[in-house]
């Protein structure tokens, strides 16, 4: 697999990643201008030059990652025999530029029902950079015409059919934010105990009234998990002084608040509380 490739895969899946391209060569160095290499969390792929240069840079990348870097930066090598690393010496004689541009993770949300709410969420989601699923046991609402205006996005768009939700949302990956609104309570309630028993989850929302949450925090304490647990999912979803239980308002009530908390928003999560929603 080629760096481009392995970019495209590793930002598919929700991975972080760090482009490092050759920009200036003066002198003698092993790669030539323009040589770039991937560098992922464990692998790397394509190559600027091997030797200390090219492990010198995979660590300087990686250290980016897991600080949450996401501004470029430009890292400059001499190739002589007074340059020592950790990594040793490179004796080319030359010296190197290489940009190191980073792609942090995408976000990962998933919508669990795609009725009329769930729909417009789909659509306004899809509009920014993350990997989205919409999930729904019944096939009619997946059709691809339904949903041309959502997969026309930028988000990657995975429209997932299958009888049991559940067991899609346990394989989801660690840290995805949910949304559970799907046309059956007793669905929306085993989708909520798969959450709580993920226990690695971003926000959970579940849409809904106070009086369906009040049933459904009973049932989740009745079924073992504790009360700080139960209190992971919010209900009702959305901002509370966005008010209206029109689809698209609430869609758009539950987007904004959710984009408060993903890393490229400013402000900070807040506690929601506040109105009902249809049952």
């Amino acid at each position: 697999m080629d760096w481009l490739d392995a970019l495209q895969q590793l930002r598919s899946a929700g991975l972080p990643a760090v482009l490092a391209t050759v920009a200036e060569v003066r002198g003698h160095a092993p790669r030539e201008a323009g040589a770039k290499m991937v560098v992922g969390a464990e692998s790397t792929w394509g190559s600027i030059g091997g030797g200390n240069l090219e492990a010198t840079v995979v660590d300087q990348a990686r250290d980016m990652m897991a600080h949450g870097i996401s501004v470029p930066a430009n890292a400059e090598f001499a190739l002589n025999e007074h340059a020592t690393t950790q990594h040793g010496r490179q004796c080319c004689g030359g010296k190197v530029r290489v940009l190191l541009e980073p792609f942090l993770s995408l976000p990962t949300v998933a919508v669990f029902g795609v009725g009329h709410v769930g729909y417009e969420l789909g659509r306004i989601l899809s509009r920014m950079p993350m990997t989205l699923y919409l999930v729904d046991s019944r096939g009619k609402q997946l059709d691809a015409a339904r949903l041309a205006d959502v997969t026309s996005g930028v988000a990657d768009v995975h429209a997932v059919h299958t009888p049991v939700p559940d067991t899609f949302l346990r394989d989801l990956p660690p840290g995805a934010h949910v949304f559970i609104m799907s046309h059956d309570h007793s669905e929306d309630f085993l989708l909520c105990a798969a959450a709580l028993g993920r226990g690695d989850l971003g926000r959970v929302g579940l849409i809904g009234s106070r009086a369906k949450w009040l049933r459904f925090r009973q049932k989740l304490a009745a079924e073992g998990f504790a009360d700080a647990e139960i209190s992971r999912i919010q209900c009702p979803i959305g901002l509370p002084d966005v008010t209206g239980k029109a689809p698209a308002v609430i869609a758009v009530s539950a987007a904004a608040d959710l984009l408060r908390t993903l890393p490229s928003a400013d402000a900070p999560a807040a506690e929601q509380r506040g109105r009902a929603q249809p049952a």
